[in-house]
């Protein structure tokens, strides 16, 4: 990676038991827990059962989905910790997807003030994703990633295994993260996208795109750990994409975070071609290639508002306008560009229209 001010080690394992057995000892004994969520628990935690006992680790268990992901759950992890003698010397090992990792993470950095904590991301999503970047949140009063801090856990373990157990939407809602990755940073990690094949999966060369896919984000939160301004780059396709997510969740047909990023990357593509000179013939190639994969969320012109509306609510706006990370073409970013409500319309058109 190249860059020290990544404070959490990346480690790609075959064997998680074995890299957590090296952390565990690290820990005095009885101050170890682990938080994950029902479904990992169901398909995975039971293969760690033994490894739990053999070495004193207590669990606390999360109900799994989006809806879970509030200060209720951070709460039972807080008195978990509490009534099970965790200190500040204590470690809290998160197995699961963004979720579980982005909540036991703010649970862990506000108990007694911040304890350790280690992730162990159990989705695409949540691998090329959540594990790096040090964010970690819940969502609150209707809003997604409302409260949360910046915190690095002390590793994270990759292990491309836990994909084998995901279902096929999952899986792709994680990819589009990678595909942002790729337009965001370089071609050569589009490209390999773009040959990827779903219907027969290579997890051993998933392993080597999803270190590509890592490196990016790496890079742009090594260069901006606080998001100022580099960082917000990560953001590309994510203004749109929250609101997309926001309307879903509002309108109760959900779906998931990368498709919502997918049909967000469409929108600010569009809005790139407009303030940047995006090339017209790439948009058009690019969007054809997302609505192949994630086919489309329907809107009609009334979803308008409402979706302008969730816009301006995004946490990364200033001086109430609506900050926008745009391309002029593939590898170049343009942060901190508004665009006024009319050409954010137009951008829904040409999305509603594709």
């Amino acid at each position: 990676m190249g860059n020290s001010k990544i404070s959490s080690k990346i480690i790609y394992s075959r064997s998680v038991e074995k890299e957590l057995k090296l952390w565990v000892e690290k820990y005095p004994a009885g101050k170890v827990f682990l938080a994950t969520e029902e479904t990992v628990d169901k398909i995975w935690v039971s293969e760690f059962d033994d490894f739990l006992k053999s070495n004193g680790i207590k669990k606390v268990v999360i109900p799994a989905g989006e809806n879970n992901k509030k200060i209720e759950s951070v709460a039972k992890i807080w008195k978990f910790l509490s009534e099970n003698g965790g200190d500040r010397k204590s470690l809290l090992i998160n197995i699961g997807g963004g979720m579980l990792t982005d909540l036991a993470g703010f649970a862990a950095t506000t108990f007694k003030r911040g304890i350790d904590f280690l992730n162990v991301p159990t989705t695409l999503l949540s691998q090329v994703d959540a594990s790096v970047g040090g964010k970690t949140g819940i969502n609150f009063n209707g809003l997604k990633n409302e409260v949360g801090t910046f915190k690095e856990p002390v590793a994270v373990i990759i292990n491309t295994n836990f994909l084998e157990t995901i279902d096929q939407q999952n899986f792709i809602s994680g990819f589009g993260e990678m595909i942002k990755h790729g337009l965001i940073y370089n071609s050569e990690h589009l490209n390999e996208l773009k040959a990827f094949d779903f219907e027969n999966i290579d997890y051993n060369a998933l392993e080597t795109i999803i270190r590509h896919s890592v490196n990016v984000k790496a890079y742009f939160v090594a260069n901006d750990p606080t998001e100022q301004n580099i960082r917000k780059a990560l953001n590309f396709g994510h203004t749109a994409g929250h609101a997309f997510e926001s309307l879903a969740m509002q309108q109760n047909r959900p779906i998931l975070h990368g498709y919502a990023v997918a049909f967000g990357m469409i929108v600010e593509l569009f809005l790139s071609s407009k303030k940047c000179n995006f090339a017209v013939k790439e948009l058009k190639s690019i969007t054809e290639w997302l609505v192949n994969i994630y086919g489309k969320f329907v809107i009609t012109k009334s979803d308008y508002n409402q979706l302008f509306e969730l816009m301006t609510h995004d946490k990364k706006n200033e001086l109430g306008r609506i900050n926008f990370t745009l391309l002029p073409k593939i590898g170049e970013i343009e942060i901190n560009r508004d665009c006024n409500k009319e050409l954010i319309f137009e951008a829904f058109d040409f999305y509603r229209e594709l």
